[in-house]
C-alpha cells in the first residue's frame, strides 16, 4: 500500500502571520519589567525557535537598550508570564497568510495529507487552527512541547510525520526558518522554502522555494509527483 504524500507546514511565518500578536505580547512583557519596547521589525528576527528563545532574545535586546542597571529577570518566569499574555489573544491580530486556506484545501483535494510542525506550544497551535477554521484539514500537529525536542532537531519533524502516518521520503517540510530546513535535512525529507515568511533564504544548494502560498501546490507536485 502506497503511503499518501504529506505536506508538513511550519506555523509562524509560514501558515500564520503571527507577528502582530507576538509583538504586542512582547511589548506588554517588557513594560511589566520596566524595559523599553521593541519594534515588530526587531521581534520578527526572534521568532521561530519557541517561546523561551523569543522571550530570552527580547529581554536581552531590551536590557541592552537600558545598559548598566538593567533588571535581572528570571527567564523561566518571564516565559510563563508571556504565555499568560499570549493565550487569550492568539488570533486577535494574527491571520493566515493570503491564499493559505485555499492552498490547504487544494492540496487535500489532490490527495495530500497535511500536518503542522511548529515550535509553538501544541495547545496554542491547535487553538489557532480551530479559531481560523482550518483544524479539520490537518491529520497531525506536532508542537514545540509535543516531544522531548523541537526543531531544528529532526526528531521533532520525524515525530510529527509518524503522528500523521507518513514517511520521510513521501513528505515535504514547508517553512521559512533555519530550524525548518535543518530539521528537514536531518529527517531525510524534502524542503520547500516559504519566501513570504519571516526567515532568511536557505544556503544555496538546489532548494525549492515558493514566493506565495498560491505557488505551493504546484511546487509540491513538482517535488513529489503523485
Amino acid at each position: 500500500m502506497t503511503v499518501r504524500r504529506l505536506a508538513v507546514f511550519d506555523m509562524d511565518g509560514t501558515l500564520l502571520d503571527s507577528l502582530p500578536d507576538l509583538g504586542e505580547c512582547c511589548r506588554e512583557l517588557l513594560a511589566f519589567y520596566g524595559l523599553p519596547a521593541l519594534s515588530d521589525t526587531m521581534i520578527r528576527t526572534m521568532i521561530g525557535r519557541g517561546v523561551a528563545v523569543l522571550v530570552s532574545k527580547a529581554l536581552a535586546a531590551a536590557r541592552g537598550l537600558v545598559g548598566e542597571g538593567a533588571p535581572v529577570i528570571d527567564e523561566a518566569e518571564a516565559s510563563a508570564r508571556f504565555m499568560t499574555l499570549y493565550m487569550p489573544r492568539l488570533t486577535r491580530l494574527s491571520r493566515l497568510f493570503p491564499g493559505a486556506e485555499e492552498t490547504l484545501r487544494t492540496l487535500r483535494a489532490a490527495g495530500w495529507e497535511l500536518a503542522v510542525c511548529t515550535n509553538k506550544p501544541e495547545a496554542a497551535a491547535r487553538e489557532i487552527l480551530r479559531d481560523l477554521n482550518v483544524a479539520d484539514l490537518f491529520v497531525a500537529v506536532g508542537g514545540g512541547d509535543s516531544f522531548a525536542v523541537k526543531k531544528p532537531d529532526p526528531a521533532h519533524l520525524l515525530g510529527t510525520i509518524a503522528m500523521a502516518h507518513g514517511q520521510p521520503g513521501r513528505s515535504v517540510m514547508v517553512g521559512d526558518m533555519p530550524p525548518d530546513w535543518q530539521a528537514a535535512e536531518g529527517a531525510g525529507c524534502q524542503f520547500l522554502y516559504a519566501a513570504w515568511g519571516y526567515g532568511q533564504k536557505p544556503p544555496e544548494g538546489g532548494q525549492w522555494q515558493a514566493g506565495s502560498m498560491a505557488e505551493v501546490p504546484a511546487r509540491l507536485e513538482a517535488m513529489l509527483p503523485g
